[in-house]
C-alpha cells in the first residue's frame, strides 16, 4: 500500500475533475492553520525550516494540477492571523506537504516516539482533528448532549454533526455534499449490518458497536489523501477527526473502519462506514 512514489500514484489515479478549482472560506482556513501548524510545529525534531513545505507544494501543485505556487501562499497559510483565502488545489497542496512532513519527522525520529510509526502518525491526525473541532466548536456555539444514551440524544447528535457539516459546505471543504447519518444497510467484510436510526441505543448497550455512514461529495483533499495514503501509509482525514473528536467529547470511540482506502471512491460520493464504540 506505502511502496509508491508520489509520481506512480498521481498516474494511477489523477483527479482531472478537481482541475476546476473553487474558493475556500477564511475561517476553514484560519482554523486549519492554527490547527495543522500547531501540532507540525510540536513534532519531536522540527526545526521550523519552512524550505521542505514550499517545495513539496509547489512540485505537488505542478505534478497534480500543473499549476505554478503562489507567492507567499506557504507564508500566509502558517501565519493564520493573516491567512488569506485560498483556493481549493492550493488547500490540498498545503495539506499533502504538511501532513507528508509530519509523518516523515516521525519516521526519522521514531525513537522520541512513544507509540509504533503508524499510530503515532494517525495520533497526529487526531491531535489535528481535535484542535480544529475546538474552533468549531466555539464558532457555531454547538450544544453536545450529555452523552448518547437515549434517542432524543442520537437526534440533537445527529443536528450537531449537520451543524459541521453546513459550515464545512459553505467553506468549500466539499463541494457538493455532505450526510452523517445512522441509517445503514450494507454489506461489509462479508457481514450484512442493518441499523435504523432508532436502533444505535440498544446496538451500543447490546452489542457494544453501533454504525454510521458518511459520505462526501468532492472533499477537497481527496486527492492528496489518496496519494498519502499510498505513498506514506496515513491520510489526513481532516473532517473525519473532527466528527471523531465531537463523540470523543460524548464518552465514545469512532471512526472510519480500518479498511476504508479512499483511492476507491468516485470523488463525487466518497463513502466511509464508521464504528461507535463506548469508551
Amino acid at each position: 500500500m506505502a511502496n509508491k512514489t508520489l509520481v506512480e500514484v498521481v498516474q494511477d489515479r489523477p483527479f482531472p475533475e478537481y482541475n476546476e478549482w473553487w474558493s475556500v472560506g477564511h475561517y476553514f482556513v484560519k482554523f486549519m492553520s492554527e490547527s495543522i501548524v500547531t501540532e507540525w510545529t510540536r513534532l519531536p525534531g522540527n526545526t521550523g525550516s519552512r524550505a521542505s513545505i514550499h517545495d513539496n507544494v509547489e512540485a505537488y501543485l505542478n505534478m497534480v494540477y500543473n499549476r505554478k505556487i503562489r507567492p507567499e501562499l506557504v507564508e500566509s497559510f502558517i501565519d493564520s492571523a493573516r491567512a488569506e483565502p485560498i483556493q481549493s488545489g492550493e488547500f490540498d497542496a498545503l495539506s499533502y506537504a504538511f501532513y507528508r512532513s509530519a509523518f516523515e519527522l516521525i519516521e526519522q525520529h521514531s525513537d522520541r516516539c512513544t507509540e509504533e510509526i503508524k499510530r503515532e502518525r494517525r495520533l497526529f491526525t487526531k491531535r489535528v482533528g481535535k484542535i480544529f473541532f475546538g474552533h468549531i466548536h466555539a464558532h457555531l456555539n454547538i450544544e453536545l448532549p450529555g452523552g448518547l444514551e437515549s434517542q432524543s440524544q442520537v437526534k440533537q447528535v445527529s443536528s450537531c454533526i449537520d451543524q459541521v457539516g453546513e459550515f464545512l459546505n459553505e467553506q468549500g471543504y466539499h463541494r457538493s455534499h455532505f450526510a452523517f447519518r445512522f441509517d445503514v444497510d450494507l454489506d461489509h467484510q462479508g457481514n450484512h449490518i442493518a441499523q435504523a436510526n432508532t436502533d444505535v441505543i440498544d446496538n451500543l448497550k447490546n452489542d457494544g458497536t453501533a454504525y454510521a455512514l458518511y459520505e462526501m461529495g468532492y472533499p477537497i483533499i481527496l486527492p492528496s489523501a489518496v496519494y498519502l495514503y499510498h505513498t506514506m501509509g496515513e491520510a489526513q482525514h481532516h473532517s473525519s477527526r473532527t466528527i471523531e473528536d465531537l463523540f470523543e467529547v460524548l464518552g465514545y470511540d469512532a471512526r472510519e473502519t480500518d479498511d476504508f482506502d479512499p483511492i476507491g471512491y468516485p470523488s463525487k460520493m466518497v463513502v466511509e462506514l464508521w464504528e461507535i464504540r463506548r469508551q
